[in-house]
């Protein structure tokens, strides 16, 4: 499957730049998910891509073909968008055939490749039905094999599972994943859900005012966040952000909130030397602190925090506690919610090498 490369991309409409001089390399047979909120550009760098829109300054290269100027058609690219965008008037096979008939390919050829699709998507009993006799989900079924049958090497995704329920979202989901798995094509997958993001791409972008703020694995942008806004964005519940100083004494390495607490910092990989006094945002996972008023034996630091709420959803529980005039997220058993007051005091555990430390200058990841 071909690469696909953005160099110094520049998208700007009047006197505003959308995007500045991005670059990326996207590698064979990678599901590269464009991640980011609402406004970011990372729609626009897909329909870039696609040829849906115009480069203002830059090239786009999809293998050893450079295909800034190109026609859509001309790329090589199969599309998936967010609306199925199919022919109501169609049968299911009518819309997988469509673009294969304007191709001119050999009748043969064309029904093959419908039967092909059709097998793998496991939408065969649906070939005679119209749009309006199909679920959500099959249709979004159909837009995805409409795709596959165009028999390209790269597979644009433009949030298709935004329409569905959760259900299906997660059904569609492990459907797409699979089928990249199967046929190993290289995918660029646009999405704000972190979810979509974290369980199907092998790389993911994440963006944020037109610029790629981190590029990695899911594990890469989860355990070692480049910046504030990745470390933010990037968790459910979001990663406690609070401030504090550097402390270097004694052959120890300390981060001292406002209160007074200290966490051991000792084996933090810095990517330079810490200086004594450095103002800082430590980073805390909710799932990284340990049970309230449980063994807090060998924990880099212990807060001592009152119980403001908890929240159970399922199998799945997270409790809230006040920590300097804010709000300290932890995951925690459903269980131990049940059981926690309104401001009971309780003692938690901070895990030994768990904390990620940021600039508070900067934003940068230390």
């Amino acid at each position: 499957m071909p690469r696909v490369s953005f160099e110094h991309i520049t998208k700007t409409y009047g006197h505003l730049t959308v995007l500045d001089d991005l670059n990326l390399a996207i590698e064979d047979g990678d599901f590269l998910v464009l991640l980011g909120p609402s406004g970011c550009g990372k729609t626009t760098l897909l329909n870039l891509l696609a040829g849906l829109l115009d480069v203002t300054d830059g090239r786009i290269v999809i293998g050893d073909r450079d295909v800034t100027d190109l026609d859509p058609k001309d790329r090589g690219l199969a599309m998936v968008f967010q609306s199925y965008a199919l022919y109501p008037t169609k049968t299911v096979r009518g819309n997988l055939k469509f673009g294969l008939v304007s191709s001119k390919l050999p009748a043969d050829e064309i029904e093959r490749r419908v039967a092909w699709a059709a097998k793998l998507l496991q939408i065969e009993p649906l070939l005679d039905r119209k749009p309006a006799q199909l679920s959500g989900g099959q249709r979004q079924r159909v837009a995805i094999g409409r795709a596959l049958v165009k028999n390209v090497g790269v597979f644009l995704f433009d949030e298709p599972l935004s329409n569905l329920d959760a259900k299906l979202r997660t059904e569609m989901r492990m459907e797409i994943k699979r089928l990249h798995d199967e046929l190993n094509h290289t995918v660029v997958y646009v999405t704000h859900d972190q979810i979509e993001a974290m369980t199907m791409a092998t790389k993911i972008a994440v963006m944020n005012a037109g610029v790629i703020q981190q590029f990695g694995t899911p594990d890469e942008i989860y355990e070692r966040p480049a910046n504030l806004f990745v470390a933010g964005f990037i968790g459910s519940p979001a990663m406690n952000l609070r401030k504090a100083k550097l402390s270097l004494a004694n052959g120890r390495t300390e981060a001292i909130f406002g209160s007074g607490i200290r966490l051991d910092v000792s084996d933090y990989d810095f990517s330079a030397r810490p200086e004594d006094g450095a103002e800082i945002i430590a980073g805390l996972r909710p799932e990284h602190f340990g049970t309230p008023d449980g063994s807090v034996e060998g924990a880099a630091g212990v807060f001592n925090v009152p119980v403001q709420y908890a929240e159970r959803t399922g199998p799945d529980a997270s409790a809230y506690f006040r920590f300097e005039d804010e709000l300290l997220a932890l995951r925690i058993d459903p269980a131990i919610a049940s059981a926690l007051a309104p401001g009971q005091a309780v003692s938690v555990g901070f895990l030994r090498g768990k904390a990620n430390l940021f600039d508070a200058r900067t934003g940068q990841r230390m």
